[in-house]
């Protein structure tokens, strides 16, 4: 019999959120979605005889929605370590007030912290380096030091995505330029592991080269990306929808890892490798 080492003092993790929680930008071969909380739960799982996991995220939430129906899912769940990133749709909105969104976030941690699991917020990333986002940097700012006094008064860590520098890198991020790729995600779930103190062998992937672009080039596909991702954004605002409306949770109850380890080991099988 095998004895698993008991590296980590982790046996039950939720993880809490939106899109990025989901782990949009990082699919499985069945076209369902990995992330960084499924890459964390693998290696806390391969750590652990007896770990159970559940992720209660949503593409498309608000902090109050996440507030609303995810935390006394989470606290239900008993869990002895929560991951929870919540605000990012908030603050990228035209007007989003970060001071407030962080008071609703706060309410949040408040309550899961009664729980006495570990907790792991998240600051949002250094957008400077993006077009697409660049303007909403002193925003961002603005939420990650409301979210380092919120972790200090409620005893959370923080996976500081604002310092994680190769995120800062298109090569980081899907096509529609809001969700992290596959590579993205993988940095991220070293960020959080490292930020457990949960040793691992994730290995650190480098991105492939980006082909050089002429100028025409650069604008037919940013014109791709408006129609393809801007554009049906702007039209789910005016409507007043969000693309996770009517969908369940990813992982709404605490359960091994068996599925997603059995999903990665499909995408790695000799005849999937061309």
């Amino acid at each position: 019999m095998v004895v698993m080492p008991e590296l980590s003092p982790f046996t039950r993790y939720v993880a809490l959120g939106d899109s990025f929680t989901e782990g949009l930008g990082d699919p499985y071969p069945d076209g369902t979605f990995r992330g960084w909380a499924d890459r964390v739960a693998e290696v806390l799982s391969a750590q652990t005889a007896d770990f159970a996991y559940a992720n209660l995220a949503i593409r498309g939430k608000l902090v109050r929605q996440i507030q609303a129906e995810q935390v006394e899912h989470a606290v239900a769940l008993q869990p002895d370590l929560i991951t929870i990133s919540a605000g990012g749709n908030d603050v990228i909105r035209p007007g989003g007030d970060p001071d407030r969104t962080a008071e609703i976030l706060e309410q949040s941690i408040a309550r899961l912290a009664t729980t006495g699991a570990t907790i792991v917020v998240f600051t949002g990333v250094d957008v400077g380096w993006s077009g697409t986002f660049k303007s909403i940097r002193g925003r961002v700012a603005i939420y990650n030091e409301d979210v380092h006094r919120i972790a200090q008064r409620h005893g959370a860590l923080v996976a500081d995505q604002w310092a994680l520098t190769e995120i800062q890198d298109t090569r980081m991020w899907s096509e529609d330029r809001l969700h992290m790729s596959p590579l993205g995600h993988q940095v991220v779930a070293r960020l959080v592991l490292r930020t457990l103190g949960v040793p691992n062998d994730l290995a650190v992937e480098e991105p492939a080269p980006v082909p050089e672009r002429s100028w025409r080039e650069a604008r037919v596909q940013d014109l791709h990306w408006a129609r393809e991702y801007a554009l049906p954004w702007v039209v789910r605002r005016l409507k007043g929808v969000s693309s996770g409306d009517g969908l369940p949770p990813k992982r709404p109850q605490l359960s091994p890892l068996a599925r997603a380890l059995a999903a990665d080991a499909e995408a790695e099988a000799p005849e999937n490798a061309q």
